[in-house]
């Protein structure tokens, strides 16, 4: 690996994606264990554990999109173009959450609320769906022909692969969601997420043991780097260990490692994923010479520079806000005449 401006590049696009799996990715997992509760009490209450912050941490994803656009352009047209049916789902389905989260309280009747709880849940769990799938496609390849346009269908993007990393995404955003709110509620409803909890990481390690199986088997190059250089591995073992750490945490009371121990869970595994799959941003299957890397893909190397000046400056104000969000809205939720 040489560190010069494409690889900056493709490190701080996965920063930031990462970034928003990480934030966002417990949203969803609320939004995915809504109705697994039937108490309005409590489903306002998960509703307002993320209430404060959701919004903000979606700006991880409209900035890593932007990153992508202005660093590696081609790759941006081809997914996206490549994706679209997939990319207008993903964004009706993101639209519709946040819009059940605003309306779902806005009248009292019964109905008016489960139609926007389902709305909530359903918007919520189709999006992990879909960002799993769209990461195993790329993860598994898809086919582009030689000007670099993708060549497939729609229905081609629904692969077993892709659609198995997409459950296996469902299942570690219920993991992040439920440590969440464990961490943000008090009383019954903490006791129903810390048993939540420990049932979605049972969930989540099946899926996500398939998963590496079959990575393993159908898709060698994903791990070819590891095997390459043992020391990668290490990452391997911090998440395991990351994994394990959750339980012990919560035996002894400690919500807010546990929480932390699930976000090291999840940076490891995007960690693996950029590992393996550099340097191709988009992978061709079966032609992997149409294959778009941070070289054949990027912007000029004036624009990265440019951009990289950009990113120091922008980059750090948006972990400061997110940082400033998350501090003023830190400990247990309280419903009140403001709460959803």
């Amino acid at each position: 690996m040489h560190y010069d401006l494409n690889t900056i590049w493709f490190v701080l696009v996965g920063v930031l994606f990462a970034g928003y799996a990480m934030l966002d990715g417990f949203d969803l997992g609320i939004g995915a264990l809504h109705l697994f509760t039937r108490d309005d009490t409590e489903r306002r209450l998960l509703m307002n554990s993320i209430g404060s912050v959701w919004d903000g941490n979606e700006v991880w994803l409209v900035t890593g999109g932007g990153a992508l656009f202005a660093t590696f352009p081609n790759v941006y047209a081809t997914v996206f173009s490549g994706f679209y049916l997939a990319f207008v789902l993903l964004l009706f389905a993101l639209i519709f959450r946040g819009v059940a989260i605003e309306f779902r309280s806005k009248r009292p009747e019964r109905w008016w609320r489960q139609m926007w709880d389902v709305s909530f849940s359903v918007g919520s769990i189709l999006s992990a769906l879909l960002i799993g799938i769209t990461m195993g496609n790329i993860a598994w390849g898809v086919p582009i022909d030689a000007n670099g346009e993708f060549a497939g269908t729609f229905l081609g993007l629904l692969k077993p692969y892709p659609l198995l990393l997409g459950l296996t995404t469902v299942a570690l955003f219920m993991m992040h969601g439920a440590i969440y709110g464990a961490m943000k509620t008090e009383g019954e409803l903490h006791d129903k997420l810390r048993r939540w909890s420990m049932n979605s990481i049972i969930f989540f390690v099946i899926c996500a043991a398939i998963l590496t199986m079959a990575t393993l088997l159908y898709v060698p190059r994903m791990a070819e780097r590891v095997k390459d250089h043992p020391w990668l591995f290490s990452i391997v073992l911090v998440n395991m260990l990351a994994i394990a750490n959750i339980p012990r945490e919560f035996y002894h009371g400690r919500d807010w490692r546990a929480f932390l121990s699930s976000c090291a869970t999840m940076i490891t595994l995007m960690a693996l994923f950029g590992v393996d799959q550099f340097p191709y941003l988009v992978f061709s299957q079966p032609n992997p010479e149409n294959s778009l890397t941070i070289y054949n893909a990027a912007s000029s190397q004036k624009t990265l520079g440019i951009t990289l000046i950009i990113a120091c400056i922008g980059v750090p104000l948006v972990i400061t806000y997110t940082a400033c969000i998350y501090w003023v809205f830190r400990g247990k939720v309280k419903l009140d005449r403001a709460s959803y």
